[in-house]
């Protein structure tokens, strides 16, 4: 009998479901309890502490990415084709993910299955940063939604103003981020797939 001994890398070693890009699997990093943004570490695939969470803006949802993805020269120029403005590239991390769920997670470094319903196009410093919105499989509030219009207003708001802010710290410039638009599942769907097209050049 073979087994596996050894953690699989969370970015390379996890798959991301063979229903995707309907139903894929998200690596969650960080959830809206934490005080402190943890994010995986490349090299190792351990989560590593990025930064303290120093004032009240706090992540919405559970927060992470969606493994063997990467945002590249595909995820870019579509972003480009859809957006009209210049997009130099993707930001260069697998493609990040906001999965909603009713019940109160408690820490991240887990997986679990998830359906795209839209995404958030963010330009960030010229590079492609998409979010794809996503609510938790089964989840007894949220399971049933199928796209971004199924989603309340005050909650794309939310999700919204979250990357509008999350990188500003009172008394300093604030960072520009540029929020392009929230899309629906058909487009997110789009996304997923670019990125996967992005990872498959990236590891060959």
């Amino acid at each position: 009998m073979q087994r596996n001994f050894y953690k699989s890398h969370p970015w390379h070693g996890i798959q991301i479901g063979e229903d995707m890009p309907k139903i894929v699997t998200a690596f969650i990093e960080i959830v809206p309890t934490d005080t402190v943004k943890y994010e995986i570490d490349k090299e190792t695939g351990y989560l590593k502490i990025d930064r303290p969470q120093k004032f009240s803006n706090i992540v919405p949802a559970l927060y992470g990415f969606v493994p063997q993805t990467y945002c590249g020269e595909n995820t870019a120029e579509f972003a480009r084709e859809k957006s009209g403005k210049i997009i130099e590239k993707g930001d260069g991390d697998p493609l990040d993910i906001l999965v909603l769920s009713e019940r109160t997670i408690t820490h991240g470094d887990i997986i679990c299955q998830a359906i795209p319903i839209g995404g958030i196009r963010m330009i960030d410093k010229g590079e492609a940063d998409d979010k794809i919105i996503a609510v938790l499989k089964g989840d007894s509030m949220y399971g049933n939604w199928k796209d971004m219009t199924d989603c309340p207003k005050p909650i794309i708001d939310r999700l919204v103003h979250y990357f509008l802010t999350y990188k500003n710290i009172p008394g300093e410039e604030m960072v520009a981020v540029d929020i392009d638009a929230v899309y629906g599942a058909a487009e997110a769907h789009e996304v997923i797939l670019k990125s996967r097209e992005d990872y498959r050049n990236l590891v060959g």
